[in-house]
Order: structure tokens, then sequence, then C-alpha cells
């Protein structure tokens, strides 16, 4: 009787490559969270009119999202992430040389556009060779990078910036991004899985069947719209915490930026503990309690005396996040197989125009009234979302293949 075939192995070193293009990515991302209130100190504005910054980086990072899926499903993957982070370091020294919050703005629309493919096709990637009964535990790790990136981003963005000022950091996070594409491109040369995977998921399909396969489908819809709502309600608001520790509590930046930056703590603490919480959890449990986490933790910030809180409540934020986005990532990176690539696009699409809306209708609130309201908006939102998100995939798991 002959024996099943083994599964195939998975490519950490390639994985790994991407990992780190995600950590420049996801700093680019998040960097602004810490450096927000020095820009405006800097350029004389509001912090809600310099949130335009973050806005402007996301609107881009999502919407261009919007074409990449099909375009890696064809050139390939891995490859077209090689040339985005080629791309992104030239146009992350561009945001480091701007002279107005104008110029800022168009150079960080401009790197948002080629930062975008990065993380989405990454994990494509991923989806394509990992089985998806390992692939929670396999996204799980690739989070590293992304985690690793965040707290670059907002802690060491925020040392820099006070020791180096803001524009050095986008410098720092330049090199990153052309480390990134050196060492993918020695990957695609070297290793035939990052070609053979490219090859096998080219298909004779024109770009708008890849759309209508995918928005056909009522499950991807419903996983689509609460990635956009996950979007809001963490990182439209998150984005100001740092503001409201600098207004509230006069802490300097490189306090801040620690702060903020134990949000990190608290993903890695997630990947590290990824296995054995899905032996205990499931999928189900893990959401709903990343919900509860995060809601506790948001509450926390919004009535905290003091700002000794704010680290451990940050943490819990970033422990809470990752225990549902990484939930919602490996469903989604299952939505629709036959156009994997437009799929994970799509859905991180999804959720960087949930944070751009988030952070736009915060931004004035903010001004007006302080960002504890809307920490207490995220506490009461956030299990409602992780309940209905958990209660559909109970609902679609129960459905026969």
């Amino acid at each position: 009787m002959s024996q099943a075939p083994a599964p195939p192995a998975t490519p950490t070193r390639a994985i790994a490559f991407l990992a780190l293009a995600s950590v420049a990515s996801q700093a680019m991302v998040r960097a602004l969270d810490t450096l927000l209130p020095q820009i405006a100190a800097d350029i004389g504005t509001t912090v809600g009119t310099a949130s335009i910054v973050v806005t402007a980086y996301a609107s881009t990072h999502g919407t261009v999202q919007l074409i990449i899926g099909p375009i890696g499903d064809r050139m390939g993957k891995y490859r077209v992430v090689a040339v985005a982070c080629a791309l992104s370091s030239v146009m992350v020294v561009l945001c480091g040389l701007a002279q107005s919050l104008t110029g800022l703005a168009i150079a960080r629309l401009a790197s948002g556009a080629t930062a975008a493919w990065i993380i989405p096709l990454g994990m494509a990637f991923v989806a394509d060779v990992v089985p998806y009964e390992r692939r929670q535990q396999v996204l799980g790790r690739f989070l590293a990078g992304q985690i690793t990136g965040q707290m670059l981003g907002q802690a060491a963005a925020g040392v820099l910036g006070d020791y180096f000022g803001w524009r050095n950091v986008f410098f720092v996070l330049a090199a990153i991004f052309a480390v990134a594409a050196l060492a993918l491109l020695f990957e695609l040369i070297v290793n035939p899985v990052t070609r053979a995977a490219d090859r096998r998921a080219a298909k004779p399909r024109s770009m708008y069947s890849d759309y209508v396969t995918l928005f056909s489908n009522p499950w991807a819809r419903f996983v689509l719209v609460m990635v956009f709502f996950e979007g809001v309600l963490v990182f439209g608001i998150f984005t100001f915490v740092g503001a409201d520790l600098h207004l509230r509590f006069g802490l300097s930046f490189t306090a801040i930026g620690l702060i903020v930056g134990s949000f990190g703590l608290g993903g890695i603490a997630y990947a590290l503990t990824v296995k054995p919480l899905l032996k205990r959890l499931g999928q189900i449990g893990i959401a709903n309690a990343g919900g509860l986490i995060m809601a506790g933790a948001f509450f926390a910030l919004a009535v905290e005396p003091t700002w000794t809180l704010a680290p451990f409540a940050v943490t819990a934020i970033g422990f809470g996040f990752y225990m549902l986005h990484n939930t919602l990532q490996t469903v989604g990176s299952q939505m629709t197989p036959d156009a994997r690539g437009t799929a994970v696009a799509i859905f991180a699409s999804m959720y960087y125009l949930g944070q751009t809306i988030g952070t736009t209708l915060s931004a004035p609130i903010v001004d007006r009234f302080g960002a504890p309201p809307l920490f207490l908006v995220s506490m009461v939102l956030l299990p409602v979302l992780a309940w209905q998100f958990t209660r559909g995939l109970k609902r679609h798991n129960a459905q026969p293949n």
C-alpha cells in the first residue's frame, strides 16, 4: 500500500525575507503614531490637521490594493514584492526630504502606493505554499515581521525623532526597504519555490473575472466588511494614543514612542503563543477573546488618571488585536483560492480604508474633545465586532463543503 505524500516543506528563508520587507512596510504605517505631535509642532499646526499625513498614506496604501492582487497573481507575488521594496526605498527618502506639510503628504501618498504591495502579496505567497491546516501558525510567525515593524515605527521612531529629528526616521526606513529588496532578489535567483509558486498562480483569467469571483461570494463580502470595521475601530482611533499621552500628561516623544511601541510586545506575545492558543481556544475563542481584551484596554486608556497604566493597556491592545486580526487574515487567505492574490489584496485594502475613514472621522473629535471619548467607542464596539465575526464563522464552518 502506497504512503500518502509528505506535505511540502515550508520555505522558511523565503518567508523570513518577506517578513523583513514587512518590517519596513508596517513601520511606515505606524511611525506617525509617535511622530505626529512632533511633526505638528515643527510645522506649526494642530495634531488633527497634521494627521493628513496619516490619512494620505493610508488612502493610497488601501486603494492601490484594488489592483495589486491580479497583478501579483499574474506577474508573480514574490517578484512584485521585490520590486515594490526597491521603489519604496526611493519614495521614503522623499518623505525625509519634504519641506512642508503638503510636500510630506504627497510623498506619503507616493510611498503608500509602493509599500502597499508588500504585506498582502507576502501573505498570499505564504497561503500559496503552506496548507490551510498549518497556515494560521505560519502566518502568526510571519506576523513577527509586521510586529517588529510596528515596534520600530512606534518606539524607535519616537526615540530617533527626539534625538535626531523626524526626518531621519524616514531615512532609516528607506535603508531597510533597500536591504529587503536585495534579499528578495537573492531568493528569487536561488530558490525555485519563489518562481514555481508564481507560475502556479498564473491562470488565463481576466482581472474582471477575479473580482467577480471575489465579490459574488457572500462569505468573502462578509469577511471584507469585518476587516473594514476592524480598521476603523482599532487603528482609526489608536493613531491618536500618542497625541493623547502628550497632550494630557506632557510626556516626551521618547516616552510616547516606548509606550506606543509596547503594542508590539503584545503582538510578540501572541506570535509566541499562537500554537497553544489555537489548541486551547480554537479560532472562535481566540477572536472573541481578542475583542474583549482590546475593550478592557481601551477603557483603561480612556479613564487612566496617570500615564502609568498606558504601557500595560497598549500591550494588551496589541495582544488582543493580533488575536482577532490573525484569525481574520487566515480566513481571508482562503476566501477565493483561485484568485488568492486579489482576495488578500482587497482584504488589506478594506483594512486600510477602514483606518483612513476612522482617522478622518476621529481627527476633528480629537481636536475638540480629546481622544478619550473615541477610546470608549472602541471599548463598546470591538467585542461586538468580534462576536459578529465569529458568529458568521461558525455558520460558515457548519456549511458542507
